[in-house]
């Protein structure tokens, strides 16, 4: 069975922006005299080049694997079907934030929102996917498991 999901944080992008503006606003009367030109700029395209990779997460299911990649296609984190022992639909707590994050027992990532799918892996561990489709991930997953 194939599954493909994007999930884009609009939310992120925009917040990302009104502090890029903010910035600007606040600094662009003294960008020249004060030599901030050159920093800001700096700042202002990193700062966009992240949230650019970190503003869609997507998740694909099929030819034996889970693949949950950001942006563009990387970073990435590929599990093999075989190594998933359960699966199950969590609530991420708040303090686990966004982005590629290590937990207590595995890593998660995740783009926006507090709903995820938690894969328990054969080694013990676990990986957590950050979704704003759950369900239909859960689905996939139960299915391809369930099938081996």
């Amino acid at each position: 069975m194939e599954y493909r999901h994007t999930q884009t944080a609009f939310q992120s992008v925009v917040l990302t922006v009104g502090l890029m503006l903010a910035l600007v606003t606040v600094f662009v009367p003294d960008l020249e005299e004060e030599g901030l030109l050159v920093p800001i700029a700096v700042f202002l395209v990193a700062t966009a080049a992240i949230t650019l990779l970190f503003s869609r997460l997507t998740v694909t299911v099929g030819n034996g694997e889970v693949v949950t990649a950001f942006g563009i296609g990387w970073p990435k984190h590929v599990e093999r079907l075989d190594e998933i022992v359960a699966v199950r639909e969590v609530r991420n707590k708040w303090i686990y934030g966004w982005g590629i994050r290590r937990l207590p027992d595995g890593w998660m990532y995740n783009v926006w929102g507090l709903q995820a799918v938690e894969l328990d892996l054969a080694s013990g561990k676990s990986f957590r996917i950050g979704t704003d489709d759950p369900e239909g991930l859960l689905a996939v997953l139960t299915l391809s498991i369930g099938s081996r």
